[in-house]
């Protein structure tokens, strides 16, 4: 149970002043649904003005406070701009100028005559000052003057900054004094105000130290509930498994192991024949063969004579999975199913009946293999694939299945930085595949201007004609208005003209069934082009696809290139990545496009992308699964994280856990960052 004095925080947001239903919508878009998310909805940057007496103490360029008045409106033919022509005092003339804006509106707004206090930036159109929509007028200066430093928040549409920036206030108003959590001689080092002080001076002006101290916050509550996972875990007890080599000898193996592979499957032995259940991560390059390690595993539990479960985040990787693992078991015996959703009737009862009796070994599919209806002999290890997609609570949930707690080992295709390694998955042991089976094809990849669209479409057409397939991915689903980003829907209706219904569309926006209907098109080899967003960025496997377009690829992370690009070079023939760039890119845009051109290893990807992103700048659209945390950005996580770590391990080890004062406090800071499954493994937590 949360306590209570943290309830004023966690009541939605429709219950402050001045939320209605049409306020509801665009707050919900950003994730705003409580008091608490507001207050820590924190401003991106913040606008610094200087108040001037006249326009000639100000420069172009400069965001200012000036009292004007106007003294004449100009219209302009068509859809040229309104201007209202406004002195100052010594006479210095100005254009406020509007865009699209309700004529009548500008003129009551800045009505002839009368002096306003007008904030904005101070720009020159020909010889003639002006501001362009200002930010504010009003008619007495001391409103204006308390916004020379005003905050500038991420919106939604329907909402303003100053509508935000108002619910901010009510939300932090709602905030109530919290004992300290953070190790008395650390805080008393770094000088970081007291929580409360530092919600508000977060979002005054540009406090670091109120930001880091909030940041800290995040990290130490992730670090803390890791750590307790990891603790619980420890002191169940599980299955101790020990095969015999009987099953695994008679794999049909399509390629012999690597050193990786032997490595990490020797560490998920020794650790299966403990008494404490499993807590493994294995990272893997995208074809670096996790898929066999985890087969493995999964035969070392079977030949101990119990069960094992695959579980994949979406039906089409669950059943490809299935088709994957029973062509490798060919001959061993192993009875494997494959259980979804969309399984029915007497074939899913079957199912079920097999898992309770037992003769099912291995069983693959989605969440619905851990369904309240869903029951095992002997479950003794849970594999999840994809783990970036299920949180840590849905890990604790998935291993309630067995008599006894199942071992758990974690699979993720997406290298992790080692940094971020720790922040997300602190609880688990960690393994990687750092090799590639022997015979995988490298990926040709190339930069291509926009400008040579036309050649790329007459080269896809050529591939189309080998009998070969391909995908083109774009960073957004349609077109907006405000953005000049390339949209799936249009790239698709434009390919669709040239090669009619061999082209299919899938994105994140499209119903499940008729997403599952279009991938299983492109898989079989009824559709030979597939346009997509980054949706497909993992868990497609189509051997006879060899080429990827990716559109305006300076707009997608680095990572997620590398997934995408993975799609590709998974047969034997050769395949190629197109690169399509916009015809202006920053320096660091080049040298991410650059950096993919020379390396296929994905680590190293990982390891470069954070250090081109950790100044600050999120290169691109922002990579899904980043990173677990809201407030922290990636700089502070690397320069905070490893002093949170060691603090949680300090409250555990050294001052009580979560008993005594410091641990009391500590544990409002679980619940306030929803870190509260670490507190649930607690005895009385």
């Amino acid at each position: 149970m949360r306590p209570d004095r943290l309830n004023p925080l966690f009541i939605e947001t429709a219950s402050l002043k001045g939320v209605g239903p049409g306020l509801a919508r665009p707050l919900e878009k950003l994730s705003l649904t409580r008091v608490r998310d507001l207050a820590y909805h924190l401003p991106d940057r913040f606008v610094q003005r200087r108040a001037v007496s006249d326009l000639d103490e100000a420069s172009v360029g400069e965001n200012i406070v000036v009292a004007l008045t106007p003294v004449e409106y100009r219209s302009s033919a068509g859809r040229g701009p309104f201007r209202v022509l406004a002195s100052d005092g010594p006479g210095n003339i100005c254009a406020v100028t509007y865009f699209g804006r309700n004529t009548g509106w500008a003129k009551k707004t800045l009505p002839l005559g009368e002096k306003k206090w007008v904030a904005g930036r101070l720009d020159q159109f020909g010889q003639m000052l002006q501001i362009v929509h200002p930010d504010h007028v009003s008619e007495a200066s001391g409103a204006l003057l308390g916004a020379l430093c005003e905050p500038v928040y991420a919106l939604s549409e329907g909402l303003t900054q100053g509508r935000v920036a108002a619910l901010v206030e009510q939300a932090i108003g709602h905030a109530p004094a919290l004992p300290e959590w953070i190790e008395p001689g650390l805080f008393d080092k770094m000088q970081w105000p007291a929580w409360r002080d530092a919600l508000e001076l977060a979002h005054k002006g540009e406090h670091v130290s109120a930001r880091d101290r909030l940041a800290y916050d995040e990290l130490l509550a992730n670090s803390l509930a890791l750590m307790l996972v990891r603790n619980a875990n420890r002191a169940k007890t599980g299955t101790p498994l020990r095969g015999d080599g009987s099953l695994r000898a008679k794999l049909n193996l399509p390629f012999g192991l690597t050193g990786a592979q032997k490595r990490t499957i020797a560490e998920i032995e020794a650790d299966l024949q403990q008494a404490a259940p499993m807590l493994r991560l294995l990272q893997g390059d995208v074809g670096s063969g996790k898929t066999v390690v985890a087969l493995e595993a999964m035969l070392v539990a079977v030949e101990a004579g119990t069960q094992a479960a695959l579980l994949a985040p979406t039906e089409i990787l669950a059943r490809q999975h299935f088709e994957t693992l029973s062509k490798m078991l060919s001959g061993t015996g192993v009875n494997i199913a494959l259980l979804t959703g969309r399984d029915k009737g007497r074939a899913r009862e079957s199912i079920l009946m097999g898992l309770v009796d037992g003769s099912i070994q291995i069983c693959v599919g989605t969440h619905a293999i851990f369904q309240d209806t869903v029951s095992y002999k002997n479950l003794a290890l849970v594999v999840i694939d994809e783990q970036h997609r299920f949180g840590v609570g849905q890990r604790l949930m998935l291993t309630q299945k067995g008599r006894r707690t199942p071992h758990c080992l974690a699979m993720t295709a997406t290298p992790i930085p080692r940094t971020l390694t720790l922040a997300q998955y602190g609880e688990m042991d960690v393994s990687r595949l750092d090799e590639m089976p022997p015979g995988r094809q490298p990926i040709d990849t190339r930069v291509v201007a926009v400008e040579r669209m036309d050649d790329v479409v007459s080269a896809l057409s050529r591939h189309l004609e080998t009998g070969q397939q391909a995908y083109w991915v774009c960073p957004m689903v349609r077109e907006l208005e405000t953005e000049d980003i390339a949209a799936a829907e249009a790239r698709f209706a434009e390919l669709e003209l040239r090669f009619g219904d061999t082209v299919v569309l899938v994105h994140g926006q499209l119903r499940p069934e008729v997403k599952d209907a279009a991938m299983e098109r492109f898989a079989r080899g009824d559709a030979k082009l597939l346009v997509a967003t980054t949706v497909i960025e993992v868990g497609v496997d189509v051997p006879n696809a060899t080429l990827m377009v990716i559109e305006q690829a300076e707009r997608f992370g680095l990572a997620q290139l590398h997934q995408l690009r993975g799609r590709v070079g998974r047969g034997d023939g050769k395949s190629t990545c197109l690169l399509l760039r916009g015809s202006e890119l920053s320096e660091t845009a080049r040298k991410r496009l650059a950096l993919m051109r020379e390396t296929q290893d994905g680590f190293r990807i990982a390891e470069e992308d954070l250090e081109l992103r950790g100044g600050g700048e999120l290169l691109g659209t922002r990579q899904s699964g980043d990173t677990p945390f809201r407030v922290a950005s990636l700089e502070q996580i690397q320069r905070l994280l490893p002093l949170a770590h060691d603090d949680a391990r300090l409250l555990i080890e050294r001052d009580g856990g979560l008993t005594r004062e410091r641990g009391e406090a500590a544990r409002l800071l679980l619940y306030l960052f929803e870190r509260d499954w670490g507190v649930q493994l607690l005895r009385g937590g």
